[in-house]
């Protein structure tokens, strides 16, 4: 019996977008859904609280890469696993360290059956491949395993780019073999190919016949024009398995995310809406707002008047700015609580259009009045 059932509720008629329904071990995920990063088992600044109560969160994310150096995989099994660890009792999707990994550069080494690198914590080697990440994700418990890829680097000539992604389709059979289909963890395969659309329909072709309980497209947002990445998830949408959720990796902005579902991605994430918060910027639907602007400093509107986060709830932009400035620790918790409250929201608008038929002038509105703002 397979650890994940994807059933689809709602489609647009006018295109790809859908609305889901994900059936995991540790709960149901409402999709398209955005799934906040929790990269060392934990949301920066919030508790499981807040990202139940408040941001409404269904499924957060853990890293591979970085619980394997810190505190270990070993000391997490020994606890209970990664939601006993953190205290969250809802799914988990864990990153298989293949992109921390890819972003190590020069400091790398790839070989056969994986990649030999020095932790960025005590300069100690490691080796990470399919074999040690599936293993390494077992000892997580996560409900969602991503397979071990190579993230294609941007630019990258049409062979350079074949090379990486035929790597990562043996890498991904060896993770299939590691993690048979079971009724605990879901293992995600991932579509690379660079920014060539043949590669990438071939990468999508070898996915699937390996049947993965669930679709990934990794190696976008590295770095390439929103044009060229807008275009190779044109190229892979009409091929698509239409019976299992479709993620993209690591993307992004809000306009981004509706972009996506209207080419029939289901699952988001990305550490811009908590990174971003703790710099001082904050979304909205009119495009960002920087609150170290001097033009917040005696505002007593809140971020957005109609969001009802307890940050917009509560404070003033002079305040929240006033924070920043000052430098305090509450800046990052707050402004995070409302950026993370604003994406999570904007899925729950997305899925309800789907449902009422209404996601072309939702999407229409929606993208209008983000650009012409941002």
């Amino acid at each position: 019996m397979s650890a994940a059932r994807f059933e689809v509720l709602n489609r647009d008629t006018s295109g790809f977008a859908r609305r889901g329904r994900l059936h995991l071990a540790h709960g149901i995920v409402e999709t398209p859904v955005f799934m906040p990063v929790g990269t060392q088992a934990t949301v920066k600044s919030l508790t499981p609280a807040d990202l139940t109560d408040d941001i409404k969160a269904s499924i957060i994310l853990g890293n591979t890469y970085h619980l394997m150096l810190r505190p270990g995989a070993d000391l997490i099994e020994k606890m209970g696993g990664l939601h006993k660890f953190m205290a969250w009792e809802k799914p988990i999707l864990t990153d298989s360290g293949g992109f921390q990994v890819w972003s190590l550069g020069n400091l790398r080494k790839i070989e056969g059956h994986g990649v030999r690198f020095r932790s960025h914590i005590d300069g100690a080697e490691v080796f990470l491949g399919p074999k040690e990440s599936m293993h390494i994700q077992q000892q997580l418990g996560s409900d969602i395993v991503m397979a071990f890829d190579e993230c294609t680097p941007y630019p990258a000539t049409v062979d350079e780019a074949n090379d990486s992604m035929q790597m990562s389709m043996r890498w991904a059979a060896e993770c299939r073999e590691q993690l048979p289909v079971n009724n605990k963890q879901a293992l995600f395969g991932i579509v690379q190919g660079g920014m060539y659309p043949d590669l990438r329909l071939e990468s999508l072709a070898a996915i699937s016949a390996i049947d993965f309980e669930g679709i990934a497209i990794g190696g976008l947002s590295v770095g390439e024009p929103k044009k060229e990445m807008l275009a190779m998830l044109d190229a892979l949408a009409p091929h698509l398995p239409v019976d299992k959720p479709h993620y993209v990796m690591g993307v992004g902005t809000p306009d981004d995310l509706i972009e996506g579902i209207d080419r029939g991605i289901d699952m988001f994430d990305c550490v811009m809406p908590s990174r971003n918060a703790r710099n001082g910027t904050l979304f909205t639907d009119d495009g960002k707002l920087n609150i170290k602007n001097l033009c917040h400093a005696e505002d007593p509107r809140p971020i957005m008047d109609d969001c009802d986060c307890y940050t917009c709830t509560h404070f003033s932009r002079a305040y929240l700015r006033h924070l920043y400035m000052a430098k305090e620790i509450l800046s990052s918790r707050l402004n995070t609580l409302h950026n993370l409250h604003y994406y999570c929201g904007l899925m729950h608008r997305a899925r309800t259009a789907l449902e009422t038929g209404n996601w072309p002038e939702f999407r229409e509105q929606f993208l209008q009045r983000y650009r012409d703002d941002a």
